[in-house]
């Protein structure tokens, strides 16, 4: 029988690093796409006013950007109708949650609970120290300890190593080129094609403005991507060293995949935070060319393989 191949290891402090070049490269994109669609959009509403609508543009991106770094925690535990619990409450999820922030050496995070009967959970916030963790009620009912326990070791991975940080900026800026996508649509549609008429020019913007409108949701894909598929990796594997029971994360992993019932809080937007993707919107195909995670029986494989 041949021998299981070896994860290849990360360096946590490698991974940190990364993650904050990821964060300013994805802020510099954003602030690309705002402006090139608030030139088009000023070009379609106002021929020649292009340029003047560029600072604008660039301001919005900017505002945007800010805004997700220190505010989109909030909207997306908003998003996902999160709870926060109260003193004395989910005794189980409280104790486990301080006592593995406890053995990674981090802050412990705010503990929300979604009632949802999904088994599901993320992490979100700009670093350790503002950091929250949510999980549904299905997860809290559908898990046993320890499973439950290699699950939040998970999320705790991704608050110690930075990658909340990414994740929420990817979370909120893609909802954001989401709306600037319908906006560049309908400003092409009303304005563009009542000036083309008029003027008996701007053909080649409008179409410029309608592929624009159209690519943006697949850049934002692309963005999403940028939430790579390694650091699920890195906090499987961190998160079982934690727990020293990769067997645990990799049940749980077996249990959420496998649940049939649809998590009713998940949108396009947040779908990359969740520790199991909970949107399956394409084809297979489709699937596994845009997916942030890594196929459910490699991490599986994985996981067994360190025990």
């Amino acid at each position: 029988m041949a021998a299981p191949v070896p994860t290849a290891r990360v360096n946590l402090y490698d991974a940190i690093s990364a993650n904050r070049v990821r964060t300013v490269v994805l802020v510099a994109v954003f602030i690309a796409i705002v402006a090139a669609i608030g030139y088009i959009v000023g070009e379609l509403t106002f021929p020649g006013a292009g340029l003047t609508a560029l600072p604008f543009a660039v301001g919005l991106a900017s505002v945007s950007s800010v805004g997700a770094y220190f505010g989109g925690d909030q909207l997306v535990l908003a998003q996902s109708r999160a709870r926060e619990i109260a003193a004395g409450k989910e005794p189980l999820l409280r104790n486990t949650v301080e006592a593995l922030a406890i053995g990674l050496g981090i802050p412990t995070p705010k503990i929300f609970v979604i009632e949802d009967p999904a088994p599901n959970a993320f992490a979100t916030g700009r670093d350790p120290k503002h950091a929250s963790i949510a999980v549904t009620r299905g997860l809290l009912e559908k898990l046993d300890k320890t499973e439950l326990e290699g699950v939040l070791a998970h999320e705790l991975s991704h608050v110690g190593n930075y990658d909340i940080r990414l994740m929420l900026l990817v979370a909120v800026l893609v909802g954001t080129i989401a709306l600037l996508s319908d906006w560049i649509l309908r400003t092409a549609f009303y304005g563009g094609r009542r000036r083309d008429r008029d003027r008996g020019s701007g053909g080649i913007l409008l179409l410029v403005g309608f592929a624009l409108a159209l690519l943006t949701p697949v850049i934002a894909a692309l963005i999403q991507m940028a939430v790579s598929r390694q650091r699920e990796y890195l906090a499987d594997a961190s998160g079982a060293l934690l727990t020293r029971y990769p067997q645990g994360l990799a049940n749980a992993l077996r249990k959420i995949a496998a649940d049939p019932v649809p998590l009713a809080v998940a949108n396009k937007a947040t779908a990359a935070l969740w520790i199991w993707p909970p949107l399956k919107e394409h084809g297979a195909f489709m699937d596994g060319l845009f997916d942030t995670h890594p196929p459910i029986a490699e991490r599986i494989r994985r996981l067994e393989a360190m025990g």
